[in-house]
Formats: structure tokens, C-alpha cells, sequence
């Protein structure tokens, strides 16, 4: 990464550049459960009513300062993927003097011929089955824990 990251230094040298990681998250219905603390010798229940129905976190995070950006969307394929990389780069200021790098896994719709990436973003794809290269997997441990244990009637209440 730091070889793309000289390349666009060269290429734009009045720029600013940044790294940042983008991946997708399925949050929904079907509840999340961990183990909780109870006294010794009782017995803990958890009340579930499973159902399945999704929506889609896109996280974005700058792993040198821990920044974070978020969309929220109803599914993950090209025209969603481009709204997120749309929202992402007027948020963060992308343009002639500011441009991202975005580090990427392989999925279908990153990569599709359809896929509108905003001027001054820059996809850098990581080897195929490689999320533990993928430095915004460790966004979705975080985004769980206040969803466990929990029970949501519908997707806009969660």
C-alpha cells in the first residue's frame, strides 16, 4: 500500500492523500446473542423471536487515525455501493486537492463495469479471501455489541 499511496503523491502532488477502508456489514432481524453474567446455579434465558429480514452497514474507517464513516442502506450491489462511495467522498471534502485511496475486498459489486466512483477516489483491491488484511473488519464486533441481547420488532426500529 504505501507504493499506491507514493503513486498518488506523484501523480497529485498539490493533494492531499488519504488511506482509508471501506467494507459491508448485515445487520437485521435475526437476533445476536451473547453469554451474559448470572448467579451461580441459575438459569439465564433469552427471549428471540428470529426473524429475517437485513439491511446493510457500510463502514468506512481511516486506519491511521481510527476516523469512521457510516451508510446505512437496504442492500449491497453496484447503485448502493456508488450512493455510499458517492456520500463518503462529499463528506469527506474529496476533490482536485483531496484524495482518497480506498482499500477494498473483492466483491462483485466493487468491482462491476456500472460502479460510478466519485473524482479524486481511488479503489486499491486486497487479495481474494483476505479479511484479515482488511482493516475495517474490526468496525463489526463494535457495531454488534449494542445490537446483543436484544430483540427489535422491525428494521426501523433497530
Amino acid at each position: 500500500m504505501p507504493e499506491e499511496v507514493e503513486k498518488l503523491r506523484e501523480q497529485y502532488p498539490e493533494a492531499q492523500i488519504d488511506l482509508w477502508s471501506q467494507d459491508e456489514h448485515r445487520i437485521g432481524l435475526k437476533p445476536i446473542l451473547r453469554r451474559v453474567w448470572a448467579r451461580k446455579g441459575s438459569r439465564v434465558q433469552a427471549v428471540v423471536r428470529p426473524r429475517y429480514q437485513w439491511m446493510y452497514l457500510y463502514g468506512f474507517v481511516q486506519p491511521q487515525s481510527g476516523a469512521t464513516s457510516w451508510a446505512l442502506l437496504p442492500t449491497v450491489n453496484t447503485p448502493a455501493f456508488s450512493l455510499a462511495l458517492a456520500s463518503f467522498a462529499q463528506e469527506q471534502g474529496v476533490g482536485p486537492h483531496k484524495h482518497i485511496l480506498l482499500v477494498l475486498d473483492q466483491a462483485g459489486w466493487h468491482k462491476s463495469a456500472g460502479l460510478q466512483i466519485p473524482e479524486g477516489v481511488h479503489l486499491l483491491f486486497l487479495p481474494p479471501h483476505s479479511p484479515e488484511l482488511q482493516p475495517a473488519e474490526r468496525l463489526w464486533p463494535l457495531t454488534n455489541e449494542p445490537l446483543a441481547n436484544r430483540i427489535f420488532r422491525s428494521l426501523d426500529e433497530l
